[in-house]
């Protein structure tokens, strides 16, 4: 079942992790795949050749997504090579952790600027082309600590809680254009960055999940799909916890 069959999906910072999680699963799918990184290195030319296994239309572009003439820019040329954008996935981040009483101005100004202003960025883009074609779907990568909170990370916290009233305040700004916007949760998903924590603080995360296991990068896509597709052709202004049960 092809369910993005005829579609054209951007994803911002695709280049590993859940984002190139989620191209491969739109591109299996049947969607053409735009898809941004800050730099042209070896995962984002990596993950542009995977995705061309799956015999759909794949362009990578290079552009900073926390840039606001950048990210015009890039959607303009999608819109010009593509003809269109049905989905985008607002995805690209950073995290620089640390206590707040040690936390500099320009740690909490780069993730605010990367984290939420790309969110203002890419979706300001898309709507003219969205509402030309009155249809789109919009989904926001925010996190379980937007819901809750996390000691040392209240500047990525802080981001993530920001996506989650923009999503809502969207969703109900472009309703009446049939444009829908939803987030995603993710919890404690099994990526290059956890690979590096130490097995105790591993197992320590998922000993507090219902469901006892990390999530996949491939789990989060499963739900950006549902998103994407007509499947969901009725939800807007959500957020969908993609945790194991971990905020429940």
């Amino acid at each position: 079942m092809r369910l993005l069959e005829g579609k054209t999906a951007l994803i911002t910072g695709a280049s590993r992790g859940i984002g190139k999680a989620i191209a491969k699963r739109f591109a299996a799918e049947g969607a053409s795949i735009a898809i941004t990184n800050i730099v042209e290195d070896e995962a984002f030319l990596n993950t542009i050749h995977e995705l061309k296994a799956h015999n759909v239309t794949v362009k990578g572009y290079i552009s900073n997504a926390a840039n606001f003439e950048d990210s015009q820019k890039v959607v303009n040329e999608i819109v010009k090579d593509f003809g269109k954008i049905d989905i985008l996935v607002n995805n690209a981040g950073i995290t620089k952790d640390t206590l707040l009483m040690r936390m500099t101005e320009d740690q909490w100004d780069s993730v605010l600027t990367v984290n939420l202003k790309s969110v203002f960025n890419l979706t300001k883009a898309v709507l003219q082309p969205m509402l030309k074609q009155k249809s789109g779907s919009i989904i926001n990568m925010s996190s379980v600590v937007g819901v809750s909170g996390n000691a040392g990370q209240s500047n990525y916290s802080a981001s993530k809680a920001g996506i989650l009233g923009f999503t809502k305040s969207v969703a109900k700004e472009l309703g009446s254009r049939n444009i829908r916007c939803n987030a995603i949760a993710p919890g404690f998903i099994l990526t290059e960055m956890t690979e590096n924590l130490p097995p105790d603080i591993k197992s320590d995360w998922i000993n507090k999940i219902p469901l006892k296991r990390g999530g996949t990068p491939e789990d989060v896509a499963n739900t950006a799909l549902y998103l994407a597709s007509d499947l969901s052709s009725y939800v807007t202004g959500q957020t969908i916890h993609v945790c194991g049960g971990m905020l429940t």
